[in-house]
């Protein structure tokens, strides 16, 4: 291609010759002016294009200035997902295309509306009637030396005052007495008879169901170390090791295998499961090695946990085997393999959605600010039908949050090419896009929860507890742990108490059925305790008698 210079210097010498060179002339300047022209142009989208980069770069730039700032403060940033407070209103025009105009007992943040009240002075609750009390009256000095003939009593005020006493722990001394049998002419036969032993959880343990089920909730429901453990036992005169602990609770891990085992068969036979995963130490001897515990969620009937020490699809395939449900999850590569025709459905999750454009929405709030608030009314939407019938909440959905679907993506869609690779936007314009079909599909199923977060909260008992134990002794030991925290999980789930539930499984558990095994599972177990022959055999057993309070001092 020829210079502008140059093409201009021709034409200027065409001009100047012969008559017949002006058509020649003309042409060549028509040529030029539209070659500077196109050149104008392309320089023009080049500058513009450039100066967009240079304003994401610009960003973040930022963003990683303020970062850096912050851990120079040594600040770890909080996990909420929570929006700069400017930038998290809801806007009023999307909530009213959302909600179609009605507005009912909610304002346009989704809050409910209370009438104005009076605000009343604290009443102190009554303390509860199931404790044991002491009894104790108080008379003046001036009766206790004159005597109660001297007075006459016309009231009396009555005061309640909790106190703590020293954990009670109590030793059933279980005496096995023999006999024999006197014959006819007083002399005695040699056939012994002497009653059968007790069952207990732990064949020739020394420790009762009730123990047992004090030492699994310490240490995974109040999440306390056993050497903690072992501390607070030494406090109360009580030598017990760490070691024997231990080793109870994987004798009772085998014990309780076939009814985790069930559970998790029954979860799979649920419509839709939500899963996720989190990491792990596992001691070793030069260094820790990673693990991870799984967790599965079969609502509103069993919480689930596997340990696997690799985040890889075989695992996977150990938490769902050949499932064929829905399947709700991050967008993780590990699980692209068990979705597709004849195999399981994907779901996915608005929450990580969301994450994503929190990221690029403190880095770009003007821009992020519409799909953010987007996504902000499907969660408001969400929570005004959640006690919605299913059918209602389908009909709900497809009216209210289909069209806000429909609109993010659109957006999505025409940002899609002008977002710089690398950038937080871009990772959550791919995140979206890439689960396009995933994210949808809540909207025509009332069952599905539009994200992940029942998963989330499972998960965050293993990560308190990673912070009090910080890493798990062997591969076994892990086991053990999603075992109990399963039952645990469960028992929060269906609103049981998980010491008095425990004991009472330790109690029937060994000598239960196992083709009914799965009738002790939390979700049943509220069911199970209606039985009469249950109840009878709970009543029966001596250690679980030993737990209980004195007639006189339970609840009337």
């Amino acid at each position: 291609m020829h210079s502008a210079a140059a093409l201009w210097q021709r034409s200027d010498v065409g001009d100047g010759g012969g008559g017949g060179g002006g058509g020649v002339g003309a042409s060549v300047t028509s040529e030029l002016v539209s070659t500077l022209l196109a050149r104008i142009a392309a320089l023009e989208a080049r500058v513009a294009a450039v100066e967009r980069e240079r304003d994401e770069y610009r960003k973040l730039y930022l963003l990683a200035r303020e970062e850096n700032e912050q851990l120079k403060r040594g600040l770890l940033g909080q996990k909420a997902q929570r929006a700069p407070k400017d930038e998290s209103q809801l806007s009023m025009l999307l909530l009213e295309l959302a909600l179609g105009g009605e507005g009912g007992g909610d304002d346009a943040r989704g809050r409910q509306r209370v009438p104005e009240h009076e605000r009343r002075q604290p009443v102190r609750k009554p303390l509860p009637e199931h404790l044991p009390r002491v009894h104790i009256e108080l008379v003046p000095p001036e009766v206790e030396r004159e005597g109660l003939d001297a007075f006459e009593q016309i009231g009396s005020d009555t005061r309640e005052v909790i106190e703590r006493r020293p954990a009670s722990l109590v030793v059933v001394e279980v005496v096995k007495k023999k006999f024999v049998r006197k014959t006819a002419r007083g002399a005695l036969s040699t056939a012994v008879l002497v009653a059968e032993s007790p069952e207990l959880p732990i064949p020739r343990g020394s420790a009762g169901p009730g123990m047992l089920a004090d030492t699994i909730v310490k240490r995974w429901q109040d999440h306390l170390p056993l050497h903690r453990m072992e501390a607070i036992f030494g406090r109360e005169r009580i030598e017990l090791n760490r070691s024997t602990i231990c080793g109870w609770h994987m004798e009772l891990a085998a014990l309780v295998d076939p009814l985790i085992r069930a559970m998790h068969a029954d979860a799979l036979a649920q419509p839709y499961v939500c899963v996720d995963a989190t990491g792990v130490l596992v001691q070793d001897r030069e260094r820790c090695r990673h693990g991870h515990f799984w967790v599965l969620v079969a609502p509103p009937k069993h919480v689930l946990f596997q340990f696997s020490e690799h985040h890889d699809s075989a695992a996977v395939d150990r938490l769902l085997p050949d499932y064929r449900g829905i399947v709700v999850a991050d967008a993780h590569t590990v699980y692209d393999h068990i979705f597709g025709p004849e195999q399981a459905t994907e779901a996915g999750c608005w929450s990580h959605t969301r994450k994503y454009f929190l990221d690029a929405l403190r880095i770009d709030p003007i821009l992020v600010r519409e799909p953010f608030e987007l996504i902000q009314t499907l969660f408001v939407l969400e929570r005004a039908i959640k006690r919605a019938p299913p059918p209602e909440r389908e009909t709900l959905r497809r009216e209210r949050s289909g069209p806000v679907v429909t609109a993010f993506f659109a957006w999505c869609d025409l940002h899609a090419e002008h977002a710089l690779d690398e950038s937080p936007l871009h990772a959550a314009i791919r995140y979206a896009t890439n689960q396009r079909e995933a994210l949808s599909r809540f909207v025509d199923d009332a069952r599905l929860p539009m994200h992940n977060n029942v998963s989330e909260r499972e998960l965050r008992r293993q990560a308190l507890g990673r912070k009090n134990w910080l890493f798990v002794g062997s591969p076994d030991g892990a086991r053990a742990n999603t075992t109990f925290v399963s039952l645990l999980a469960s028992c929060t789930m269906h609103g049981l108490e998980p010491w008095a539930y425990l004991r009472d499984l330790f109690c029937l558990l060994p000598s239960w059925p196992v083709r009914r095994v799965l009738e002790l599972a939390p979700a049943n177990w509220t069911a199970l305790l209606e039985d009469a022959d249950v109840q009878q055999r709970l009543d029966a057993n001596i250690f679980r008698r030993a737990t209980l309070l004195p007639v006189s001092q339970r609840a009337a």
